[in-house]
């Protein structure tokens, strides 16, 4: 039988190298960067092949995975977007979500993240958004019913005529889906800086963390990506930097880490990293500020 741990309260890990081998690359890197969750891609995150894995390498990664008490979530390719205007986008958006779902269920993951999405074009919010029900219904109800992993909508840095970029934007992209019960949400703090949230001011992150849950309700918040920023606020760009190095700074992670809102919910590093130096570090920064 597994031996497993208590879970942490806030578990923290790194987004995890998977080349050369699901388990084979990803177990030493988690405990390379003492992570107590792991992140992954099951696809190439800007490509749209869909590659079926190994089942051998599954196997050894879930149980791995299960022996040292992880969390495991995918995240899906950076190219979904369910409000696009060209309808091949939308039907691989569709398809690759779906892989990530069975490959996140295949490997014991609990969600599988994806953005929000963009209407690209003026003028098109209402058919995006109405793409986006027509597509994630589906797809949210097949997964529901065979237990498999939720889907986590990550709100964007914004720009782009982004279906969600700031928090408040979450409910009615909560109510496209009826407020389904397997949509989760996924926090991204570099996202919500980069989309005019002032986490940096005191009190920041705080008030923002306090706006998400009234908008989207106790629970449905299922997974932080904590990033620092190397932009200003309400920049609308994405660009991650280290914990505390950045515009965002470390005493808006310490709000974080001590917010009702994430108490049980696990929380990933996205940030630059020279192998596993970088998110080692930020993971123990993490860690620190939770304690």
């Amino acid at each position: 039988m597994p031996v497993t741990t208590p879970a942490p309260r806030r578990p923290v890990g790194a987004h995890t190298p998977t080349s050369g081998g699901l388990a084979k690359a990803a177990l030493p890197y988690v405990d390379a960067t003492a992570s107590e969750v792991v992140q992954i891609y099951v696809s190439n995150s800007r490509g749209w092949a869909l590659p079926a894995g190994d089942p051998a390498q599954d196997e050894l990664f879930r149980v791995g995975c299960a022996e040292r008490g992880l969390p495991v979530f995918v995240h899906a390719s950076l190219l979904v977007n369910l409000g696009s205007p060209t309808a091949a986008t939308v039907e691989r958006s569709a398809l690759t979500l779906a892989h990530a779902l069975r490959r996140g269920s295949a490997v014991g993951a609990r969600g599988v993240v994806f953005h929000a999405g963009s209407a690209v074009d003026a003028g098109r919010a209402d058919a995006a958004l109405r793409q986006v029900r027509e597509t994630l219904l589906p797809l949210l109800d097949t997964t529901a019913e065979a237990g498999g992993p939720m889907l986590l909508v990550e709100p964007s840095a914004g720009g782009g005529r982004s279906l969600a970029a700031r928090v408040e934007q979450l409910g009615p992209y909560l109510d496209l889906v009826d407020g389904h019960p397997w949509l989760g949400v996924c926090f991204d703090t570099c996202h919500a800086w980069a989309a005019g949230h002032d986490l940096a001011a005191e009190g920041g992150m705080t008030a923002t963390l306090d706006t998400l849950l009234a908008t989207v309700g106790a629970g449905r918040l299922r997974l932080v990506h904590a990033n620092d920023s190397k932009d200003l606020c309400g920049s609308t760009r994405d660009r991650h930097e280290n914990i505390g190095k950045g515009t965002i700074g470390e005493p808006a992670f310490a709000e974080l880490m001590r917010h009702p809102a994430t108490a049980g919910v696990p929380v990933v590093v996205e940030t630059p990293t020279e192998r596993h130096l970088g998110h080692a570090a930020d993971v123990a920064a993490l860690k620190r500020l939770r304690a």
